[in-house]
């Protein structure tokens, strides 16, 4: 247990570190879970980001902290008001857990409530860390917990959070509430968010600098029934790290906002249309490129970033090339000699698609 980066009481990381050799090369990682390894048994390099992305995050913050701040105000209004006072914020590492520190620091500056927050692993097909489920149900009321993600992709993690909460609770005979919280939603599959549009959420941009150092977790064989799940932490990163730095933005922009973010009154999206429009965008997708596995379609901003960070893309495709939200997503594909297809039809404002490395 430890707090990575974050200061002591933002987050616990209910993750074991892990002495594990990162794979240098991405396409031989990708070559490895393509031939079978699972992605969670291997994990790449985290490198130190370029001055000039580094200068499309800050970008980025700035461009979007209102709409940042609206829709944290959102989702945190959601969950008070499933959840009342009575919060344990659960959020799922990496992608979920800026969003539970900036959740936790609203919390207590708007609402005067203290609230706990964990950050755990879920991996899809091997479904969530129970023993860190365990360890959290044996000092919290289980109804409590609210579990966080920064934004739904296709869905597959949230309907993996589904599965295994179901399982949790009926093996483990307690109340566990099945329901997850998003900044984003794009699937349509969560209890509640604070948007279904596809925007930039800056956190994405980045990895490790700005989810506390802390690596995308790890199960392999070396981690036994009863512990965590596993991490790498990136401490030689240090000095390169806005985790804080984001918060501190995001936190301010709240403040700076509060009586306009409390006057507020959303209308609940229509969560069936947005499933409906998933669905179609992947399966259009895998039509067109024919695409026989539905995880070689990444959908939306944050996956096609993640994708373009970590694994071996085959075509990025961009509704509109000049849009601010995907300035570091043309870079990375320069840099990476990805080819960009255009098409303003495309209901979101970028997809990528895999390369198949049988196939290449």
């Amino acid at each position: 247990m430890f707090s990575g980066s974050y200061s002591r009481g933002e987050v616990t990381f209910l993750l074991q570190q892990l002495d594990l050799q990162p794979i240098a090369d991405v396409t031989a990682k990708e070559q490895l879970i393509q031939g079978g390894r699972h992605y969670s048994e291997v994990i790449g390099v985290e490198a130190q980001p370029a001055p000039e992305y580094m200068a499309l995050f800050e970008a980025a913050v700035q461009l979007n902290l209102p709409r940042l701040a609206r829709d944290l105000y959102r989702l945190a209004s959601a969950i008070r008001a499933r959840r009342g006072d009575a919060i344990t914020l659960v959020s799922l590492a990496r992608a979920g857990t800026p969003v539970g520190v900036a959740l936790r620091h609203l919390y207590r500056d708007l609402f005067a409530l203290e609230v706990t927050h964990y950050s755990i692993s879920i991996i899809r097909d091997r479904g969530i860390d129970t023993a860190a489920l365990d360890y959290i149900c044996s000092r919290h009321d289980p109804r409590s917990l609210a579990f966080i993600d920064g934004w739904t992709g296709k869905g597959s993690i949230g309907n993996e959070l589904q599965r295994s909460l179901a399982r949790y609770a009926r093996e483990r005979t307690c109340a566990l509430a099945n329901e997850l919280f998003v900044l984003c939603d794009l699937a349509g599959i969560a209890t509640a968010c604070g948007s279904t549009e596809d925007y930039l959420i800056p956190s994405a941009i980045l990895n490790a600098t700005v989810s506390g150092l802390v690596s995308r977790t790890i199960l392999n064989e070396s981690i036994r029934p009863g512990q965590f799940h596993g991490c790498l932490y990136y401490d030689a990163l240090a000095a390169h790290d806005r985790s804080r730095w984001f918060i501190e933005r995001w936190r301010a922009q709240v403040w700076q906002d509060r009586e306009l973010l409390r006057a507020e009154r959303p209308t609940p999206p229509d969560l069936a249309q947005v499933q409906a429009r998933s669905e179609a965008l992947v399966s259009e997708l895998m039509h067109r490129y024919q695409v026989a596995d539905r995880n070689f379609i990444k959908p939306g901003i944050g996956e096609a970033t993640r994708s373009m960070l970590r694994r071996v893309p085959r075509l990025l495709v961009l509704r509109d090339p000049d849009a601010p939200s995907v300035r570091h997503l043309s870079w990375l594909a320069a840099q990476r000699a990805v080819p960009i297809s255009l098409d303003p039809a495309l209901p979101l404002n970028a997809a990528t698609i895999l390369r198949k490395l049988a196939d290449a």
